[in-house]
């Protein structure tokens, strides 16, 4: 009788690392910004395929499934999310219809096109339960075994020949550890978890800044009465007007543009043997999120005035919070703004985001006493660093630029009056 052979084949993918050149954001990618890929079709079946996840990206790991088989989904509800070094991209179900099964595991890398899961349009044949529950209630469902069928078995005897026992020495005690010896704690109190692709595309760019710039900081500080003395008087008109609270963020902008424009180079950058002047300036935001360091830029800053500066501070923040910032928003950037004064920081060395040449570090307001027209009196002062590229940038044009900072601060009357 002869058998017969099926050969199954079995075709596999190749992943391919990728690095980007902006700092990253954390986003489901929307529905309209992404083409969708065509899903595989058999009859009732529908196949969910890892969507096109932007330009320069070429894989991603799946980060988790939201859905479990035997769950009901509708079009292009998310059911997975696949994380990659910039955006985080729901993966969403093509039709309407039940999870048959997953046919990728969380943590796999996946590319634009990998199918996920099947999903059964008309739900038949699909069972309505976690396969862990399944195997919970299967165990459940079967009986011990009677306890009068287990036998214990009798060990082998072992025969022995007499030892002539030898004279016992008493052992030495074992030496006590030193004073100084370190007490390393145990492995059990210890967590490994596997970086994500955020934190990892943070590191590698923070570590090529620090490898790549000649990086030196130069120190102020800055009087913030007359700026927030401003806020306070002009705050309601403000809001009743533009629909947006006056900050205190928008000034700083306002006087860094106002510093870029005297000292052109801080708004420039090296590029191999040139150096490559920018004519417009585009203002990075830095933005701490549970999930990492997003950097949206704000567009042509320069030509923008404060209300309209408040209205996209806020619209940028608020989408690196939820999530739903895109890579558009984060790329480019051609000077940063870091306020580690909100966290209460006094006094940091910010460091720079390639490929700029300078970022400016805000810090805590603190109320101290300074010596204003002979008299000790309290003030609202500020500590501010600017970390910039020394092989581009001297540190003439550094001091300048944040004493130029410093004037528009301390007197935004200077803006109105261009000197």
């Amino acid at each position: 009788m002869l058998g017969v052979l099926r050969r199954r084949v079995v075709s596999g993918g190749s992943s391919a690392s990728i690095l980007g050149h902006s700092l990253l954001s954390i986003r489901p990618v929307a529905k309209s910004e992404v083409p969708r890929l065509v899903a595989g079709q058999q009859g009732d079946m529908v196949d969910a395929v890892v969507p096109f996840m932007g330009e320069s990206i070429t894989d991603g790991t799946l980060a988790k499934f939201l859905k479990k088989p035997g769950d009901r989904v509708a079009v292009d509800e998310p059911i997975a999310q696949v994380e990659t070094d910039k955006v985080t991209i729901d993966v969403a179900s093509p039709e309407s219809g039940v999870i048959q099964k997953f046919v990728a595991n969380e943590g796999d890398t996946v590319e634009p096109g990998t199918k996920i899961a099947v999903i059964s349009k008309s739900g038949e044949g699909v069972a309505h339960v976690s396969p862990s529950l399944k195997t919970s209630e299967k165990a459940l469902a079967q009986p011990s075994p009677p306890v009068e069928k287990i036998v214990k078995k009798k060990k082998p005897k072992v025969e022995t020949t007499p030892v002539t026992e030898k004279r016992k020495t008493p052992s030495s005690p074992p030496p006590k550890p030193s004073a100084r010896e370190p007490q390393l704690y145990s492995k059990e109190r210890e967590r490994r978890i596997p970086m994500t692709r955020l934190r990892r595309r943070v590191s590698i760019r923070l570590k090529d800044s620090q490898n790549t710039f000649a990086m030196l900081t130069t120190f102020n500080e800055v009087d913030m009465t007359n700026l927030m003395k401003l806020r306070s008087e002009y705050k309601d008109a403000f809001v009743e007007k533009h629909g947006v609270k006056l900050g205190l963020m928008s000034g700083f902008i306002k006087a860094a543009v106002s510093g870029l424009q005297n000292q052109p180079t801080i708004n420039a950058v090296v590029d191999g043997d040139d150096i490559i002047y920018r004519d417009y300036i585009d203002i990075s935001i830095a933005v701490g999120t549970p999930k990492g360091l997003v950097v949206p830029v704000i567009r042509n800053a320069d030509k923008m005035n404060f209300a309209e500066i408040e209205k996209e501070i806020n619209t940028l923040a608020k989408k690196a919070n939820d999530g739903s910032i895109s890579i558009d928003e984060m790329a480019g950037g051609t000077f940063t703004l870091s306020n580690g004064g909100v966290y209460g920081s006094l006094l940091s060395t910010p460091i720079i985001n390639p490929p700029q040449s300078a970022v400016l570090g805000m810090h805590s307001i603190v109320n101290r006493p300074m010596v204003v027209g002979g008299n000790i009196v309290p003030r609202p002062m500020m500590y501010v660093a600017l970390t910039y590229d020394h092989r581009l940038i001297d540190g003439r044009e550094a001091v300048y630029f944040l004493r130029r900072i410093k004037d528009v601060v301390e007197d935004p009357q200077r803006l109105l009056l261009d000197v």
